[in-house]
C-alpha cells in the first residue's frame, strides 16, 4: 500500500492533536499506510523551545530522506514555528523551500486549495516591500504552468485560471503602476502560447476572488502571499491545504500554524489536517 508520512511539526503546538484526531476520524481513505514522524515528548504544549524546534527539524529531514530513497510515497507536514527553526540555523523561509532544496527541484511553487478557492502564488514568503522587484515573467510563467498541471491531475481537463494584477484596479492603464503591462500581461501571453485559452488577466485583484469563488475560474494566480491567502483563509480556513507543486512526490500541509496558545486545550480543529492527508493520498 502507498505509505503517507505525517510529520508532527513542532510538538509544542497543535500538530500532534490534529494528527491524532485526523487519524481517528474515519474520514481518511482506505488502502494507505500512515506513519507519523517526530518526538511527541520533545515539547510541552504551548511552550515551544529549542528542543521542540529540533524535533520538528529532525522530522523534516527524515521525511525528505524517506521520499528521496523511495520508502514513502507522500508527506503531510504538521505546522512548525519558522522562528524556532531559523533559530537553529534553518536557512529557508518555510517548509516549501526546504523540500524543494532537499529534492533538488528549482521549478516549484506554492498553491493552496480549499472547498471554494485554489490559489497559486507568484512570490511566496517575501517582504511586501520586495514583491514588485521580485516579480518577473518567468515567476508567473512557472507558477501558471504548475497550477495548470495540478488542476489537470485532479481531473479538470480544461482549466480556467485567472491571473491577478499587482496594483489597485490592476494598474488602471498605468495610473497606479506599470507591472501589469510590463510584466504580468506578457507573462499571460506566454502562458497562453503554451496552453491556449487557459489564462486570463491581469484581473482586478479586489474582484477576481469573488469571481473565482462563484465558479468562474478554477484557480487564481496571486502576485504575493497575502493577496491570495487572505481571501482563501476567509472562505476556506477549515478545508484549505498547502501543496508544494513541482516535487517528484507530493507534499501537503494543513493551512494553519502551530497555534501555541490553544495547544493542549483540546480546541484544535482537525479539518484542515484531514483535508491535507486526503489530498496527499489522492496525489500519491
Amino acid at each position: 500500500m502507498p505509505r503517507i508520512l505525517i510529520t508532527l511539526g513542532d510538538p509544542a503546538g497543535i500538530g500532534p492533536e490534529v494528527i491524532d484526531l485526523a487519524l481517528a476520524s474515519g474520514d481518511l481513505p482506505a488502502g494507505f499506510e500512515f506513519e507519523v514522524l517526530g518526538d511527541r515528548g520533545a515539547g510541552i504544549p504551548g511552550k515551544p523551545d529549542a528542543r521542540s524546534a529540533q524535533s520538528a527539524l529532525d522530522a523534516l529531514h527524515e521525511a525528505a530522506h524517506r521520499l528521496i530513497h523511495h520508502t514513502a510515497d507522500a508527506v503531510v507536514t504538521g505546522p512548525v514555528s519558522k522562528h524556532g527553526l531559523q533559530s537553529l540555523g534553518f536557512p529557508f523561509p518555510g517548509q516549501t523551500e526546504f523540500f524543494a532544496d532537499a529534492m533538488g527541484v528549482h521549478d516549484y511553487g506554492m498553491l493552496l486549495t480549499g472547498a471554494t478557492l485554489s490559489v497559486g502564488l507568484a512570490t511566496i514568503h517575501e517582504p511586501l516591500a520586495k514583491v514588485a522587484g521580485l516579480l518577473t515573467q518567468d515567476r508567473i510563467l512557472r507558477i501558471g504552468l504548475l497550477t495548470a498541471a495540478f488542476l489537470t491531475k485532479r481531473g479538470i481537463s480544461a482549466p480556467r485560471i485567472a491571473v491577478a494584477g499587482l496594483n489597485p484596479h490592476a494598474g488602471e492603464d498605468g495610473a497606479f503602476g506599470d507591472e501589469e503591462s510590463r510584466i504580468i500581461r506578457p507573462a499571460i501571453d506566454q502562458l497562453n502560447s503554451h496552453l491556449p485559452g487557459v489564462f486570463s488577466g491581469p484581473a482586478v485583484p479586489d474582484a477576481i476572488f469573488r469571481d473565482a469563488a462563484r465558479g468562474d475560474f478554477d484557480a487564481v494566480i496571486a502576485m504575493y502571499h497575502d493577496q491570495g491567502l487572505i481571501p482563501l483563509k476567509l472562505l476556506d480556513f477549515d478545508t484549505a491545504v498547502n501543496v508544494t507543486l513541482g516535487l517528484p512526490k507530493p507534499r501537503t500541509s494543513p493551512d494553519h500554524g502551530t497555534a501555541f496558545a490553544i495547544a493542549g486545550h483540546h480546541r484544535a480543529n482537525p479539518a484542515s489536517m484531514i483535508a491535507a492527508i486526503r489530498l496527499a493520498c489522492e496525489l500519491a
